[in-house]
């Protein structure tokens, strides 16, 4: 076997079974990636240096194609069903050793690369790709360790990704040829068939949320953070659609991270040291920072060019709405290095209420932050995906359902645990979606406002006015708010119809309390005592 670039001097494919490669590249740097990758003609730079590339037949993930290796250390901890797929350890080893076949012979590139800013709770990462692009991704997400640590690097686990590989459901017991599979007695996550660079990042995230919680009490976060000048942490959590990544990109406030954080005693830390973000209707004045970030070293996914250009089409939509960028957090001008704050001072849950009946913003109880932390809940308009033409309520538990190994009322209980443990901690509800009636009637709550009532939170001066309660679900709103109509901060009080809001305050209601129904027998009665209650108001 051929091997180029700097490693430690004990370090070896052949401990996993991939000794057989001709050529293994380690740790080669952002531009020799991105040279192997235009010689190797699998992408092209665009006019302004990053480098696009096509992630093949998979542009997302698959999430009925992630598995977990059903074993002594899995059967009884893992979620099991829904998001988290059984896979027999029996067929592990030869599925491996299939793939091990596919890649002999071949090239391949080998990055060494760990998560988590904490240094408590660091994870180091050998990551085995067969393109050179996918390795580009890695040494973006994952965080860079210096030249002294590879030298003496030690894996805690390994990632082999194969895109080229194609599975048989008959051999080797997977749904179909692609697949992404995690082995905890072995630490290995194998993924074949899929060249979705997201299923790298993903992977790790998901062992980080079996980990973390399970064995180090550490709350993982499926969320974005930031510090002020202070010093303190804010936490910002939401679905697609609800302005997480908008509103905690403050320019007056340091990035910790954007997507995957952890919560220790003393610290929020991100586990990342890249950002993966959307591109779809990108432009240079609705997100500055990403769109700053994109140069050379990043890597763009599965978009278009202008006709005649390499000037990318981010309207552009005829692969996927997916698309994607992936850059290094030093891209961003604002980034905190390392990317680690305190513990909490303020949790934003953001959700686009398309009914109208969530107020901009109200203060949650610890019972209700564990319980609206499961919910997860947004709705979806027209416009946000296709075939949808009316709004759609959507539910994530710990706004992250897709990525959950545990159940999600262990994480609650630990959110809870924290929240008690500090009591000045807020945590807040906003919702950036509709008021004065639902989507169709009402109107889009003003970005201003939302920003303006996030600013008044961090800075405290939402801790000392009146507090009034919305019906059913019992949610506490202060009456009045500097640089935001006091009359928009009481939903009912928006629509003109009350009798209509009634209504669509019971239908939502009923429906957070029909999505609760998954996770009653796995929670805390004090979290179940915090459902919205679906009684009318008169009754």
């Amino acid at each position: 076997m051929n091997e180029y670039g700097f490693k430690a001097a004990d370090a070896t494919l052949s401990s996993i079974g991939l000794g057989q490669v001709e050529t293994a590249y380690w740790n080669l740097s952002p531009a020799e990636l991105v040279e192997e990758t235009l010689d190797r003609g699998e992408g092209v730079l665009t006019d302004n240096g990053a480098l696009a590339i096509d992630t093949g037949e998979f542009t997302g993930r698959s999430p009925k194609d992630k598995y977990v290796v059903y074993d002594d250390i899995t059967k009884d901890s893992v979620w099991w069903g829904d998001v988290n797929n059984k896979f027999d350890a029996e067929k592990f080893d030869p599925l491996f050793n299939r793939v091990a076949a596919y890649l002999t012979g071949k090239e391949v590139y080998v990055r060494d690369a760990y998560a988590c800013a904490d240094p408590t709770y660091r994870l180091n990462v050998r990551v085995v790709t067969e393109f050179p692009w996918s390795n580009l991704f890695a040494n973006n997400l994952f965080l860079r360790p210096t030249t002294e640590e590879i030298a003496a690097f030690k894996p805690d686990w390994h990632i082999v990704c194969a895109p080229g590989f194609k599975a048989s459901k008959d051999i080797d017991g997977t749904r179909q040829h692609n697949f992404a599979i995690m082995n905890f007695t072995k630490k290995i996550i194998l993924i074949g068939g899929t060249g979705y660079t997201g299923e790298i990042k993903k992977g790790i995230f998901t062992l980080l949320n079996y980990i973390l919680p399970h064995e180090k009490q550490v709350l993982s976060m499926h969320c974005s953070a930031n510090q002020g000048k202070n010093g303190d942490t804010a936490i910002f959590f939401g679905l697609s659609g609800t302005g997480k990544t908008t509103l905690s990109a403050d320019p007056n406030r340091k990035l910790i991270g954007d997507d995957e954080h952890g919560w220790a005693d003393n610290s929020v830390f991100n586990f990342e040291g890249g950002c993966y973000a959307k591109c779809i209707d990108l432009t240079k004045e609705k997100e500055p920072e990403i769109w700053n970030a994109i140069k050379f070293g990043a890597l763009v996914e599965n978009v278009e060019f202008k006709e005649g250009t390499r000037t990318v089409d981010y309207t552009n939509v005829s692969k996927t709405e997916n698309t994607r960028v992936a850059y290094p957090i030093n891209h961003i001008d604002n980034a905190l290095e390392p990317s680690a704050g305190g513990p909490p001072q303020n949790i934003f849950f953001l959700t686009a209420d398309a009914f109208g009946v969530l107020p901009p913003i109200s203060k949650l109880t610890t019972a209700q932050a564990m319980y609206h932390f499961i919910s997860g809940y947004t709705a979806k308009v027209a416009g946000t995906e296709m075939g949808i033409t009316e709004p759609q309520t959507t539910f994530s538990a710990c706004f992250g359902k897709a990525f959950l190994p545990l159940h999600p009322g262990k994480y609650a209980e630990l959110l809870g645990k924290k929240l008690k443990a500090n009591p000045n901690i807020n945590v807040w509800l906003v919702n950036t979606g509709w008021t004065g009636g639902a989507y169709g009637v009402g109107s889009r709550i003003k970005l201003s406002y939302t920003r303006a009532l996030i600013t008044a939170a961090l800075e405290g001066q939402l801790n000392g006015v009146e507090y009034g309660e919305t019906p059913f679900f019992k949610l506490a709103f202060p009456k009045s708010c500097p640089n935001v109509p006091s009359e928009i901060l009481e939903p009912r009080n928006t629509w003109a119809d009350k009798a209509a809001f009634e209504v669509q305050a019971i239908d939502l209601a009923t429906k957070f309390v029909k999505n609760f129904e998954q996770y009653a027998s796995g929670v805390t009665q004090e979290i179940l005592e915090a459902a919205p209650r679906v009684q009318a108001v008169n009754a």
